[in-house]
């Protein structure tokens, strides 16, 4: 059951909003994807298009915030919500500046990795797959948050075990690349691996709110 006191309108913006945070995602599996095939062109249009999410979301979510509080809506949430959509809007962040520093530092990746990365950017994005359905059903069935949320922890979890052996492949086999190459790929693995983190956080908020709404 929806909240009583939310109106059509704003579960229509928050629901517009998440999935500008699941197109994100899909946009930046894809773009990964494509530096790593060296499509330049497609990859340039992934760096607009998730550029484009990023402000079309900064844009709903303060729209958000200031129904919210104009209209007096969801007094007992306000604050959890918010922050909720806010990490959300952090991992969309985190996706489209991950983008861009591929552009600008141009890592070199080696043949031998790009499996490996390709598999670590799906499971990444995996978490944010299975959050949007846990926060959508927040606002409408409660007592399901519980049963879809635990996926989210599983992929982050799998995610922290493949960048371990990803970083453990750069350092211990190797061996024809310097270190600066080695410290470079860490660097990008790192943060591929972040974004399963950064859903985690949402997770967690996800889950007390749940709590909270059933209670």
């Amino acid at each position: 059951m929806a909240f009583f006191n939310i109106t059509k309108k704003l579960i229509l913006d928050i629901d517009e909003f998440f999935s500008l945070i699941d197109n994100g995602a899909l946009v930046f599996k894809e773009g990964v994807g494509n530096y790593l095939k060296g499509d330049n062109e497609k990859f340039n249009d992934n760096l607009k298009a998730i550029d484009d999410l990023e402000t079309k979301a900064d844009n709903i979510r303060r729209k958000v915030e200031n129904d919210l509080y104009a209209h007096s809506l969801l007094p007992q949430y306000r604050g959890d919500v918010l922050r909720m959509m806010e990490k959300c809007d952090d991992m969309l962040d985190i996706m489209k500046e991950n983008l861009y520093q591929f552009d600008v530092e141009i890592p070199l990746i080696p043949q031998k990795l790009h499996t490996d990365i390709l598999k670590l950017t799906k499971i990444s994005v995996s978490a944010i797959d299975a959050l949007i359905p846990a926060a959508r059903a927040f606002f409408k069935e409660p007592v399901a948050v519980k049963d879809k949320i635990h996926r989210v922890y599983f992929f982050e979890k799998e995610a922290d075990k493949l960048a371990n052996d990803i970083k453990r492949k750069v350092f211990h086999e190797l061996q024809n690349l310097k270190l600066s190459e080695k410290i470079h790929l860490r660097y990008f693995t790192l943060h591929i691996e972040n974004v399963s983190d950064a859903a985690e956080v949402v997770a967690d908020i996800l889950s007390i709110l749940a709590i909270k709404r059933i209670v």
